[in-house]
């Protein structure tokens, strides 16, 4: 793949451009140009290669957001019984990716899955008498629908310590402790991902990448194209740039994008930069102990992104575990951004979003300054919560990815947080952006097809629907409905995707 391209071969115009190098944009490329192959596209990415953001390795979790572990998807009524909506709906999201990813696969687009996605157990975890009945009505809940069947519970000891021998070593007989697994688990490199469908944009397909450009200053014209300025970060020249359509997956950056653009739909948007820290340990001793993705509740006041959890990770054929992750805060909306990100984010139509938000959210504001001046013997204890016998010297810490918090509008309190992720898309379907964190990148494929749907409906309906169905043998059908379908393509993707799950 080439580092850069120079200002010489960028054309004065395309169909498409899409901002960003990260899981959204190479996804929506490989989608468009699958659907319309001669259609102009051109990728912008300010840094040197793709991923280098919120879809690196290290970045985040890499869980693949199945709802198979994460109790925040499963909150408890009222009346006692379980929501498990939210659940079904990412479960059903995430096996739209796995079978966009073994679509790639099949076309020989992409090699090697297990080099990006490898099996492992989803479990959730929880401590106390109370915590663990509500464990059991979750799992109860969720074994009805067909997307979680196969779900184990346990409260046994002797079944926990099969399963996660490193948590229970040293626990005493009376702890009260209760446990859900999901072998269909998956854990996801999204760097390496990201990188495969960029490397195959960038060579065999007829989409435009520019590594090292940067897109500023969007501006509608007359005639309904976007028109941006796009400037080479090694030589220091800019061009005007337009597109008919513009996608903007610039992670933290989207937000000062979208508010450059003017449109309507972007007023009283707002971001919160929040920073994440691991404790990252590549002990095999350790490692060996612990083969899954264990989840449990978060704590007072923290936000969902701030769930703990134990996390096997495989990077590059390599195991290590990962406990957190422990907030920090910086001002840049990028880890490669700048400190003046946050501050030149506010203007008249956001501050009082801005503002609301802060106001309503005073104890989170709190746990983040505690978070953030925690030293590494503190986070040590908070290990131990999970791994009795955990020592400092096992342990490193890990800068992870930089989010921005979607902060809207709210006509009670002002401005209200946004823990999930979110599109916006003018009334003319000429530009989308995509803000927010968690689920994100598991969801990407599904996201995509979203504004696909919003922006193209003739298109998607008509000369891309034959091409759509084959990459996604499920469109159009809900999965949480459809027994043998969700069978079909969970087999499928099993084979493709080399997954050893029984």
């Amino acid at each position: 793949m080439p580092n850069f391209l120079t200002n010489t071969d960028i054309k004065n115009e395309y169909d498409i451009i899409l901002i960003g190098g990260g899981i959204m944009s190479t996804t929506l490329g490989t989608l468009l140009h699958e659907f319309e192959p001669n259609l102009k596209i051109a990728i912008f990415e300010r840094l040197g290669r793709f991923a280098k953001e919120s879809s690196a390795a290290w970045n985040n979790a890499g869980t693949g957001h199945s709802a198979f572990c994460e109790l925040n998807y499963t909150p408890e009524n009222e009346d006692g019984t379980i929501d498990i909506s939210k659940a079904e709906k990412i479960a059903e999201q995430f096996e739209i990716s796995k079978q966009f990813w073994s679509y790639l696969i099949s076309k020989k687009y992409i090699e090697n899955p297990k080099d990006f996605i490898n099996s492992c157990p989803h479990m959730s975890l929880v401590f106390g008498e109370k915590d663990a009945e509500y464990l059991k009505k979750r799992h109860d809940k969720m074994i009805t629908s067909n997307l979680f069947k196969g779900m184990k519970f346990s409260t046994d000891h002797n079944q926990l310590r099969e399963w996660i021998p490193l948590i229970m070593s040293k626990r005493k007989d009376e702890e009260v402790l209760a446990a859900t697994k999901m072998d269909l688990g998956t854990d996801v490199n999204f760097g390496s991902l990201t990188r495969k469908m960029g490397r195959f944009l960038a060579e065999d397909s007829l989409v435009d990448v520019f590594l090292y450009h940067e897109v500023k200053d969007l501006d509608l014209e007359k005639n309904g194209t976007w028109k941006m300025k796009v400037k080479n970060r090694m030589t220091g020249k800019s061009k005007k740039v337009s597109a008919k359509f513009v996608f903007i997956g610039a992670g933290g950056y989207a937000l000062p994008l979208l508010e450059s653009s003017d449109i309507k739909e972007s007023e009283g948007y707002g971001g919160f930069p929040v920073s994440g820290q691991w404790l990252v340990t590549h002990n095999k001793e350790l490692i060996a102990q612990h083969q899954a993705k264990v989840y449990t509740q978060a704590g007072l006041n923290a936000p969902p992104m701030s769930v703990p959890h134990l996390d096997l990770r495989i990077i590059d054929g390599e195991e290590a575990l990962l406990f957190g992750p422990f907030a920090g805060f910086s001002t840049k909306f990028l880890k490669n951004g700048s400190y003046l990100d946050l501050p030149e984010s506010v203007n008249l139509s956001n501050i009082r979003s801005l503002f609301g938000a802060w106001w309503h959210n005073l104890p989170l504001t709190k746990y983040l300054i505690e978070q953030v001046a925690m030293t590494k013997t503190q986070r040590i204890a908070h290990l131990r919560q999970f791994v009795k016998d955990a020592k400092e010297e096992d342990w490193e810490l890990k800068i992870a990815g930089q989010r921005v918090q979607v902060i809207k509008k709210d006509d009670e309190k002002g401005g209200k947080l946004e823990f999930g992720t979110e599109v916006v898309i003018n009334k003319n379907k000429t530009i989308a952006a995509i803000l927010g964190a968690s689920p994100g990148a598991s969801t990407a494929a599904f996201a995509m097809l979203h504004i696909l749907e919003e922006c193209f409906p003739e298109k998607m309906e008509n000369e891309w629907h034959e091409k759509l169905l084959e990459i996604f043998p499920s469109y159009g059908k809900k999965l949480s409905e459809n027994p043998e379908l969700t069978e079909k393509v969970r087999n499928y993707s099993k084979e493709i995707l080399e997954l050893d799950y029984d």
